[in-house]
């Protein structure tokens, strides 16, 4: 009977696609943050759960490591501490509730247990008791690995497919570089069930897996499993018709279909059908639509499965108001503002839900839950609960890079200001090379418009290889966003620069005590799937601005700078078929210009700190941070025009650790007299770098080490350059 139960108990466990990503970050704070879909209501804590968890399992391994009420016999595979661990369950119920007979055959069924799911498919596990104490006599037996895994009967799916689906259970608790698997027969088991639900997913209603055929070698240190199978017809959908009131037509309806209904037959596929329908009504205000979808594989002709669809569309609904409760610190116009363009318009769960996302970014929310109520008519009311996060958030960061040396940075943000919801915080870092102190406020909804709003006030100093500086400005933004994917924004700036030290000739220089004032346009298109981790989809930059005295400054020019991004997925998720992340080809190119308004004569038109740099971890990267270039006493002067081309290719190595390969091109032209002239012959001096690199990716963003190699070496230059950084290259 204790056995029984035990399996029972085992039988409980997932299955082997279900793979969760943890990623850590350390900040000290007076409150967290989290993420919620539309209908939440409650922020969940797992953190408490799993800290709670792992404090007793962190008992449970001291109590079975220092117990002397058992005792292990035979055993050679493992050691004495990893049989402890794996029983540390069973030995703390023994040692708080007492040795019996059926505790004694838990403990030798979970050891059988975990033996044979390290390939000891032979091994067997006796108890005694001998008064206190628990011996258990282990018979090992040969390790056995898994062979060959032979498919009969596969006509439409390639045995290499199958082979994955089957493997896969046995596949997950080890390395992929591993070659050899041990034989576990319920993972095989568990393998064959995968193929079959793969088969039923491709529309082989009737497919048949049989259990596995088990072929052990003359020494039994090999099996080789065979799996029969019996494909059947594959169905696919047939006439699918409408009834009810469909407002849109028939055809329209079946648009919004057309590319599931391309797909194998599946339930699944099915109960897709109303989902989709469902939304499409909604969008176009119908709230309470109600659509249903009935197949009958029994009546399919030549495969081919007839689809009955029925719609009941109800009202057409209209926003009309919004409610809020729940609010304490923060004022109910931020919230009721964002809604007050929407009164009278169509209901749409679109428009709600973009809503939704952006008040969650805010982070000034642990709950948020909208809730359309119909009203009087066919009048829609948003019914808005909340509750309020912590606004105030005190952070510590220390990091390094292969540049800057060590980094110790101290934040402080307060994200409701006097209620308002407009953030403002500081931050204050020391780096081997500087100081750096900013303030910046933001307003999103800049008077309540659609204009985001920035103002930062900073300061810093910095030790830049040949001079070192000072700079305090003040930085204003104005935003808009066009589209969700496109934004454009005004620039406004205010610079004071010395150059405190400098071992370059002063005519190189340039001036060295200024005020810069310039006006700036931007614009960004952004089609990546994410900001943080893309995986498909490029974006667009471009920025120009122009420094003049009109408003305060001392130097006079216009510069200019472009990139663009492109990245390409290269595989796809076995269990999801989404595009797998951690192999992505990423394509690069930028370029800058920077050119002189005044009236000068010499080298040194721009002040050096005005001016471009190339070379580091985020450019060719076979040379070192702003290396690339003009020298003046073996210091980078920078220059007036630069292009930077990048190629990037990475690849999964285990888990979350990536590899790099990389090809990287660029240029630095020390003028801009001619700039067609000068950007044409630079194209001729290009330089490169070829190189490798690891990562290893957070959820806010990959570590990066790398290695650029110089193929092209010229006096005075280094063979190549190692960098440590965090980020995406470009």
């Amino acid at each position: 009977m204790s056995r029984a139960i035990a399996k029972l108990r085992h039988a409980g466990r997932g299955t082997w696609w279900q793979i969760v990503s943890l990623g850590l970050a350390v900040v000290l704070s007076f409150a967290g943050v989290g993420a919620f879909a539309q209908s939440a209501v409650k922020v969940p804590k797992p953190e408490e759960k799993d800290k709670a968890e792992r404090a007793v399992k962190k008992q449970q391994e001291k109590k079975a490591q220092r117990t002397s009420a058992i005792d292990f016999r035979g055993e050679k595979a493992f050691s004495d501490k990893e049989l402890r661990s794996q029983l540390k369950e069973q030995i703390t119920t023994i040692d708080d509730y007492g040795l019996t007979a059926a505790r004694g055959d838990d403990a030798a069924f979970f050891l059988e247990l975990f033996y044979r799911k390290h390939g000891y498919a032979k091994v067997s596990v006796r108890y005694t008791i001998n008064g206190d104490r628990l011996i258990l006599d282990i018979n090992e037996g040969p390790l056995v690995t898994l062979g060959f895994v032979n498919f009969v009967g596969n006509q439409h799916q390639s045995a290499d497919i199958l082979f994955e689906y089957a493997v896969g259970p046995t596949r997950e608790r080890y390395s992929s570089m591993q070659s050899k698997l041990p034989f576990v027969a319920a993972d095989v088991e568990e393998g064959a069930d995968l193929v079959h639900r793969l088969y039923v997913s491709n529309g082989y209603l009737e497919a048949q897996v049989e259990k596995p055929i088990y072929h052990y070698s003359d020494d039994g240190s090999r099996v080789d499993a065979t799996i029969p199978i019996t494909e059947g017809r594959q169905y696919t959908f047939g006439q699918v018709s409408f009834s009810g009131e469909t407002i849109y037509g028939s055809e329209a309806l079946h648009g919004q279909l057309n590319d599931l209904l391309e797909q194998p037959y599946t339930d699944n596929r099915v109960s897709d059908i109303p989902r989709r329908l469902q939304t499409y009504y909604r969008t176009r205000g119908y709230y309470d639509v109600k659509v249903d979808a009935t197949a009958n594989p029994e009546a399919a002709s030549n495969g081919r499965v007839p689809v009955v669809v029925s719609v009941r569309p109800g009202r057409l609904y209209h926003f009309d108001g919004v409610t809020v409760k729940g609010l304490e610190r923060l004022r109910s116009s931020y919230v009721t503002r964002r809604f007050s363009k929407f009164s009278g318009k169509t209901y749409s769960p679109e428009l709600v839900d973009e809503k939704f996302r952006e008040l969650m970014k805010s982070g000034l929310f642990t709950v948020l839950q909208i809730k359309p109520t119909p009203i009087e008519g066919n009048a829609l009311r948003l019914d808005i609960s909340v509750e309020e996060a912590k606004s105030k958030e005190l952070g510590l960061a220390v990091g390094y890079g292969s540049y800057t040396g060590a980094i110790v940075g101290v934040t402080y943000r307060d994200r409701n200001l006097f209620g308002y919801g407009r953030p403002i915080s500081t931050l204050a870092e020391w780096s081997e090379r500087g100081y750096k102190w900013e303030i910046l406020w933001e307003d999103p909804y800049f008077f309540d418009s659609d204009f985001g709003f920035k103002a930062k006030l900073s300061a810093l100093t910095f030790d830049f290889d040949g001079y070192s500086k000072f700079e305090t400005g003040l930085r204003l933004d104005f935003t808009r966003k066009i589209t969700k994917q496109y934004e454009v924004g005004l620039v406004l700036s205010e610079r004071h620069v010395d150059v405190t030290s400098a071992a370059i000739d002063p005519a190189l220089l340039g001036d060295t005590s200024y005020f810069v004032g310039s006006i700036g346009f931007v614009q960004s298109l952004d089609l990546r799937d994410s900001k943080v981790n893309p995986s498909r989809g490029f974006v667009l930059d471009h920025t120009i601005d122009f420094a003049t005295s009109a408003i305060g400054s001392n130097v006079n020019f216009v510069r200019s700078t472009a990139r663009f991004t492109y990245f390409i997925p290269f595989g796809h998720e076995p269990e999801t078929g989404r595009p797998d992340r951690r192999t992505l080809l990423a394509l690069g190119a930028r370029a800058g210009i920077i050119h002189s308004l005044e009236d000068k004569t010499g080298p040194a038109e721009i002040p050096i700190d005005e001016r471009f740099f190339n070379g580091g971890n985020s450019t060719v990267r076979s040379f070192g941070e702003r290396e690339l270039g003009p020298h003046n006493h073996g210091y980078p002067i920078g220059g007036e025009f630069f292009s930077i081309f990048n190629v990037e290719y990475t690849f999964p190595i285990y888990g979350e650790l990536l590899g790099a390969v990389f090809f990287d091109a660029g240029n630095l032209l020390p003028n801009s007299t001619d700039p067609f002239d000068s950007v044409t012959a630079g194209f001729d001096d290009m330089r490169y770098a070829v190189g490798v690199g690891l990562r290893y990716k957070l959820p806010i963003g990959p570590v990066r080490l790398d290695y650029g190699y110089n193929p092209d070496k010229r006096p005075d230059e280094d063979q190549g350059a190692f960098h440590f950084s965090f980020g995406f290259a470009f």
